[in-house]
């Protein structure tokens, strides 16, 4: 049974893990112009198979709507997203990608692989799947919360 001194420890290096992970992402991400929260809107925009509406996104991203509004705004002056009209109801909103967009979640996605590789680079292949199999197994078991 692990210590509580243990799994204190385990989570104090998680968390150091994960800041440096988002701060290599923003370093890497910053030439494109789209910050992190930007980033996680297209993601979410690009997963459904229509343009979901904004309320949708506000609540898979849990955040508030204003929140998603004043993303939504940036992106659309950066061009890679549009809001459009919902064909069945005038008063709702889409966010659909365009082509710009699209080229962006590209140079994203290779901009987080870098930063990943970037925290990577000191583990072996047989290390890096070590630890995918044990972050498969955190991230499948059930959240305990209190």
């Amino acid at each position: 049974m692990p210590t509580s001194e243990t799994s204190g420890l385990l989570a104090e290096q998680l968390l150091r893990l994960t800041r440096r992970l988002h701060r290599a992402q923003k370093r890497h991400m910053e030439p494109l112009g789209i910050t992190p929260a930007q980033s996680r809107l297209l993601r979410t925009v690009a997963h459904d198979d229509r343009p979901p509406r904004m309320a949708d996104l506000a609540q898979r991203l849990e955040v508030v709507p204003r929140a998603v509004t004043t993303l939504v705004d940036a992106l659309e002056a950066h061009g890679s997203v549009r809001r459009v009209p919902d064909p069945t109801n005038r008063r709702v909103v889409r966010v659909e990608l365009t082509d710009t967009g699209r080229s962006t979640l590209r140079a994203l996605r290779e901009a987080r692989r870098a930063a990943a590789e970037d925290i990577l680079a000191p583990l072996s292949d047989q290390q890096r799947e070590a630890l995918g199999a044990l972050l498969d197994t955190l991230s499948g078991a059930p959240d305990h919360r209190c």
